[in-house]
């Protein structure tokens, strides 16, 4: 098997490959897996403080994070693994990384329900009641610095 790539770039440094391959994942899983009609495109991933964390196995996009600034924190989002590369801990290992990189700042990520636990396990706790997001039920989890 070939060895995992991890890599961090902002939008400007994306390839158009690479930007390519970030939308397609994230369409791929959140819109049409996940049966999920949301705007994908939001206005966020070409901030300037924005950072596109992925792992790039063989080529090919495996798992894709995505780490916002918000002034006072950070903000952890579109945590996703490319349907056959799951099970390799890509996502875990990735979130890993985005930590590293905010380092000790409040963070925060609104996780879909069935990942509590699996978002617990990196130091985030439940912030409020679940919701509904684009027919999917969420949760706030925050990090504390």
């Amino acid at each position: 098997m070939t060895q995992p790539e991890f890599r961090v770039a902002s939008f400007a440094d994306l390839t158009t490959d690479q930007l390519y391959a970030v939308l397609r994942l994230r369409v791929d899983v959140f819109v049409v897996e996940q049966e999920c009609a949301y705007p994908e495109l939001d206005g966020r991933d070409d901030e300037p403080t924005t950072e596109h964390l992925w792992v790039d196995v063989g080529g090919e996009m495996a798992a894709y994070v995505r780490v916002l600034d918000d002034g006072d924190g950070a903000r952890i989002g579109r945590v996703v693994t490319a349907q056959g590369h799951r099970g390799h801990g890509y996502a875990a290992q990735l979130m890993g990384l985005a930590l590293e990189r905010i380092g000790n700042r409040r963070t925060e990520i609104g996780a879909q329900v069935q990942l509590e636990q699996w978002y617990a396990r990196f130091g985030f706790e439940r912030s409020g009641p679940d919701y509904d997001e684009d027919g999917i039920m969420h949760l706030t989890m925050i990090r504390e610095a």
